[in-house]
């Protein structure tokens, strides 16, 4: 079975609602990420930063049940990020963060066979330099995704940001980013330019996601869309957290990942790209329908699919 090594932060995320008491929810992309697999019966372990504090304590302990081995640098002084999550009338996050990355280089017990790098963990000095640089180093043995997902007030300027998120589009077989994270990123630039532009730099699969759009991947040879899986949305914390989740574990069950699977992902055709994309849509339907970053366990989205295709 496909192991995975997600690199980056852990961010205790408390969800402020108008009208209501402030909620406390273990958050952060990559951990996120991490958990999702994890959920899913997927062997990860996360590389991150955590404070002895209480949000370290309650993140941790999250990962940890759902069986998420916990690696850190044991820096002494870490204090956990934060971010308070605003949510608008309709579900929408928005976010203000207290925020340091400052992993330095540690070993591993085991060479994995999937490397997850995601959000401010790869952009944000003085930590970044350590994530790419053991992205760099796994590569050779580990197929690679990145995630971008872009929080513009911890990534620097635009010039800088974009540098390194190409680069780090460079290392990847697969590139998830959120159609947000494109308009930030290129403004005015049509989504179909810039995956060319990421393909162009080594992915073998771009996926773009649009929130109730669905979403669109992007191979050498082919375009696949899907719609969103409709439901209630209570609100949408995590969602694409849950959706990257979903797509690595798709791929994983047919073999795609791994460096082994590296040129046959790169081939991928578009009836299997949709239904990694349909897989990866579900998961995160199942997210947005309740509060915080809680992405499905494996019984529950099949559940969850046999509804959808019995309705």
């Amino acid at each position: 079975m496909t192991d995975f090594l997600v690199i980056g932060e852990c961010v205790a995320d408390i969800v402020r609602t108008p009208g209501r008491a402030d909620v406390p929810h273990p958050g952060g992309s990559p951990a996120n990420v991490a958990y999702g697999l994890a959920r899913l019966g997927r062997p990860a372990t996360l590389l991150t930063q955590l404070g002895e504090d209480a949000a370290g304590g309650l993140i941790g302990a999250r990962l940890r049940d759902a069986g998420v081995r916990v690696l850190t640098d044991r820096q002494p002084g870490v204090r956990t990020p934060t971010a308070v999550v605003t949510l608008d009338g309709e579900g929408r996050a928005s976010y203000a963060f207290d925020f340091e990355w400052t992993l330095r280089p540690v070993g591993l017990p085991d060479q994995p066979a999937h490397v997850h790098l995601g959000s401010v963990a790869a952009v944000r000095e003085p930590g970044a330099a350590t994530v790419l640089a053991l992205a760099e180093r796994l590569r050779p043995g580990a197929s690679v995704s990145y995630d971008p997902n872009i929080r513009p007030e911890l990534s620097g300027g635009r010039t800088q940001a974009l540098a390194r998120v190409e680069h780090c589009v460079g290392l990847s077989d697969l590139v998830k980013a959120s159609d947000e994270d494109v308009a930030w990123l290129y403004p005015g630039e049509p989504v179909g330019r810039v995956a060319a532009r990421w393909l162009a730099l080594g992915p073998g699969v771009v996926v773009v996601t649009g929130g109730g759009d669905g979403a669109v991947a992007f191979t050498a040879s082919a375009k696949v869309a899907v719609d969103a899986v409709r439901t209630t949305v209570v609100d949408t914390v995590g969602a694409g957290d849950a959706f990257m989740s979903a797509a690595l574990d798709a791929l994983a069950a047919r073999s795609l990942l791994g460096a082994a699977g590296r040129a046959a992902l790169a081939d991928l055709d578009a009836a299997t790209l949709a239904e990694v994309l349909r897989h990866a849509a579900l998961a995160a339907a199942v997210t947005v329908s309740r509060a915080g970053a809680n992405p499905p366990a494996a019984a529950e989205l099949a559940a969850w699919r046999g509804r959808e295709l019995a309705g």
